[in-house]
């Protein structure tokens, strides 16, 4: 199968073999019409190997970890279900390790289907494929839907709910001795319209893990408390009372010269990829307005100087086109000065109706190179959207040289 292709199931139980070069730990999903778990018990794992329908099986010897379904036994309500994957070893990404699933008739072991996905890169997570259920017929579709914030992405943006708590008292080795390591989408190419969220579920304390290991925990950061500063690398779902809170934001961008007399000039610019990081469009200074005006640039400011954002990018989200996955935000320096010349540089995401200010990122240090990536805003698996700070310094003066580095940063 190739990415985004789907095909019928020629059995009523199936068994999703993922296979890497390094151990993996899989999982399972069951989802609603909604694109939601009804409950805790609708996430499939290692430490919760049994859900309706659908159970887990750890790699002993040469099985891989996998994922059985039982078409028949889904429950009613039940129209899909995720398989994931992620790496064993903590921070680890699937550079270079790209897994393949295999989809076999789990009481024959014939071979139904195989997937591997295109090369990825800084991805902990991965949506593997989905077995789900079109006109009466279950089907599987391969989606190689990639995470770079691990399967707390994953987990949260599904409906899972798991608080941080300490790492429970080691017991007796179960079947499998590995955990999931704490680690979250593009969308899929034609990503499902925003359908309402179901509720939040903390689940109990998952069963005692093996003594070298720990039990997951996550937390997913959202918009309830107000606004959220990030630090490099921190994530913020654009979410409030599990609901989305806007559909209308604006990207704020700002720098100061670093030495007195000298004028910086810098360009921000706004990136738009697909599913498969392919750039769609760029919003920068010579072309102000894409998608329509879905997405809109404020002008190119030439010093820095003067208070509030140096330049804003306004964007509708219910205005993107369903075919854009991410937005990514990034700032240049046109005339070849380095970002040594600059300080106090950041980004923040505004409420482009009030003007409130919902999310910051301050980029503490500067490096001498003619470019930064400084933040994207990537629409999930579910629809839902969430920025990330990156803060990623590269060598581009222009904005078309800053569509590579953009688009691996996804």
């Amino acid at each position: 199968m190739t990415q985004g292709g789907n095909a019928p199931l020629t059995a009523a139980r199936v068994t999703v073999e993922v296979t890497a070069p390094k151990a993996l730990d899989v999982s399972g999903l069951l989802l609603t019409d909604a694109g939601k778990v009804r409950s805790d018990a609708d996430f499939v794992f290692f430490n919760a190997p049994h859900g309706p329908g659908v159970t887990h099986r750890p790699a002993s010897g040469g099985t891989p970890d996998a994922i059985t379904i039982d078409t028949a036994a889904v429950p009613a309500g039940i129209t899909k279900i995720v398989v994931t994957a992620s790496p064993d070893e903590a921070g680890a990404t699937f550079a270079g390790i790209e897994p393949t699933a295999t989809v076999r008739d789990a009481d024959t072991g014939q071979v139904l289907v195989t997937f591997t996905p295109p090369q990825l890169g800084r991805e902990t997570a991965l949506i593997v494929v989905e077995v789900y259920q079109r006109g009466g017929a279950w089907k599987v579709r391969a989606v190689g839907q990639g995470y770079a914030n691990g399967l707390a992405g994953i987990a949260t943006d599904f409906g899972v709910s798991v608080e941080d708590e300490p790492a429970p008292a080691a017991a007796a080795p179960v079947a499998a001795p590995v955990a999931p390591a704490p680690v979250a989408p593009p969308a899929p190419p034609a990503p499902p319209a925003q359908a309402p969220p179901a509720p939040q579920f903390a689940p109990p304390p998952p069963p005692a893990p093996p003594a070298e290991t720990a039990a997951p925990s996550f937390t997913k950061v959202t918009l309830d408390k107000g606004r959220v500063s990030l630090t490099k690398g921190g994530s913020v779902s654009l979410e409030k009372n599990g609901k989305p809170f806007l559909s209308s934001v604006r990207m704020g961008l700002g720098w100061e010269p670093a030495g007195r007399g000298r004028n910086i000039d810098l360009d921000a610019s706004c990136i738009a990829f697909d599913s498969k990081r392919e750039k769609l469009d760029t919003a920068w200074f010579m072309k102000l307005g894409i998608f329509n005006g879905a997405v809109a640039h404020s002008g190119d400011n030439l010093t820095g100087e003067g208070g509030g954002d140096d330049e804003s990018i306004t964007v509708h989200l219910d205005g993107l086109p369903p075919e854009v996955c991410g937005l990514v935000f990034v700032v240049n320096s046109f005339s070849g000065q380095k970002f040594t010349d600059v300080k106090n540089a950041y980004c923040r995401l505004l409420d482009a109706g009030s003007g409130q200010e919902l999310v910051r990122f301050d980029l503490t240090q500067s490096e001498a190179h003619t470019g930064v990536v400084m933040c994207k805003l990537v629409r999930q698996y579910s629809g839902e959207w969430v920025m990330t700070a990156i803060g990623e310094y590269v060598d581009a003066k222009t904005a078309r040289a800053m569509v590579k580095p953009a688009s691996a940063m996804l």
